[in-house]
């Protein structure tokens, strides 16, 4: 096993691969990361699966054995199928965690992502489809998406919130997942059974942020935005998640959303390439990782200092940043549309890559 990743988990990080594809279940890569370098989920998206359908003859036989069907149809069987076999292979730590670990997401069409009906209804079909009691669905944290992450809360299906860029919609986002365990309370259903992640994208922060700082002739504070962001929404976490309002339902077994830190992987070739993993250590978080990224931290990755009771830290930051001329909220809405905008065009591409496979087994 790994020493420095088995130290990580052991500093409460869960370590989340960000990377599915049939290859590595097949092949025993999945399982051997499992194993050897700590890692207790995975999270994927549209532009993962449409890179693993690229290689369309790991799905041949699959393809085949569907028969005369459309492409949505085949992309939801091919891509739930990898999804139930990843939580069939982390069943054990599923079990191990209390159903904390041991996840895997799958995401609903990005193409839904201002679609409130269409992603309620789509969540749903997922969480049956895939079968697992530890699958995640992911949903877009967009205005939108708020109120299907609160209705598939209060229908008990577990999920992934993505796309999460700032505080403020952060605290809507822990709001809908605690009213949605108000109405799933009222409706009876067991609030243990219910699990949720919010996903606080860090590295796209920087990357948008510090071009306008050196627009500004700031570059001095180049390289800090993203690491305060996720200090001051782990802040809100602490007090969303330590309120009355919480403690009420936690007395009726509900668990805590747990804060999933997404885009760990450095966009600037310049940074350490594990700036955003020892940076952002609590007991307690789930750090996503590209395999990139978790290698390097397990071959010369330290632990940083605890972020917990950082937050004022961290909106000094971005005091600075904004007097320097920076407006966040822009930023914060220009990261949420590209997030959107960049999973649909990867969505055409799983699309083309699905169509092209369907055409080459018939």
């Amino acid at each position: 096993m790994n020493d420095r990743l088995k130290a990580l988990a052991d500093a409460g990080v869960s370590i989340w691969l960000d990377d599915l594809s049939r290859a590595r279940l097949t092949s025993g890569n999945l399982a051997q990361k499992i194993a050897d370098d700590s890692v207790s989920g995975v999270t994927t998206n549209p532009t993962i699966f449409a890179a693993a359908l690229t290689n369309g003859a790991d799905y041949a036989e699959q393809l085949r054995s569907l028969g005369e069907v459309d492409t949505d149809t085949a992309i939801k069987q091919l891509c739930s199928t990898d999804v139930r076999n990843a939580c069939d292979l982390f069943a054990d730590v599923y079990a191990a965690s209390n159903g904390y670990d041991g996840r895997v997401s799958i995401e609903v069409a990005p193409t839904l992502a201002n679609d409130t009906d269409g992603t309620i209804a789509q969540a749903a079909e997922l969480h049956d489809l895939v079968g697992r009691e530890n699958v995640l669905i992911k949903i877009p944290a967009t205005k939108p998406g708020l109120p299907a992450i609160q209705a598939s809360i209060a229908a008990g299906i577990s999920v992934n919130v993505t796309l999460i860029f700032s505080e403020a919609r952060y605290r809507e986002v822990m709001d809908a997942y605690l009213s949605g365990l108000e109405q799933a309370a009222e409706a009876g259903k067991d609030l243990s059974k219910i699990h949720s992640v919010a996903s606080f994208f860090v590295s796209r922060v920087d990357a948008e942020v510090d071009k306008r700082l050196a627009a500004a002739g700031r570059a001095d504070l180049q390289s800090k935005t993203a690491i305060a962001n996720a200090l001051v929404a782990y802040g809100a976490f602490e007090e969303v998640f330590g309120s009355d309002r919480f403690k009420a339902l936690q007395a009726k077994g509900a668990n805590v959303q747990r804060p999933l830190w997404a885009s760990t992987g450095t966009k600037d070739p310049n940074l350490p390439d594990t700036l955003y993993v020892t940076n952002l250590i609590a007991d307690g978080v789930v750090n996503t990782m590209p395999e990139k990224t978790m290698d390097a931290f397990g071959d010369h990755g330290e632990l940083g200092a605890s972020i917990v009771g950082q937050a004022a830290a961290g909106q000094a930051v971005l005091d600075e940043v904004t007097a320097a001329g920076v407006d966040l909220d822009d930023v914060y809405q220009v990261l949420e549309d590209e997030g959107v905008e960049k999973f649909i065009v990867s969505w055409h591409e799983l699309v083309a890559s699905v169509e092209k496979a369907i055409a080459s087994v018939k």
